[in-house]
């Protein structure tokens, strides 16, 4: 008997305006990261792919 393939998520790549193309992530995985709604992120190019990571917030002043 075969052994059974893990599923793998494949996704789409969709433009946005004339310059910038954005991807859409499962809500498994956005959940899984607690991740919300309008969060900034930071996308850097590393050896083998892209790295997504939590941008630093910005602090108000007081």
């Amino acid at each position: 008997m075969a052994k059974a393939k893990a599923k793998k998520a494949v996704q789409h790549l969709i433009r946005l305006g004339s310059r910038s193309l954005a991807i859409v992530l499962p809500p498994s995985i956005v959940r899984s990261l607690g991740w919300k709604q309008r969060q900034r992120v930071v996308a850097k190019r590393v050896a083998r792919g892209i790295l997504i990571k939590d941008a630093k917030t910005k602090r108000r002043k007081k």
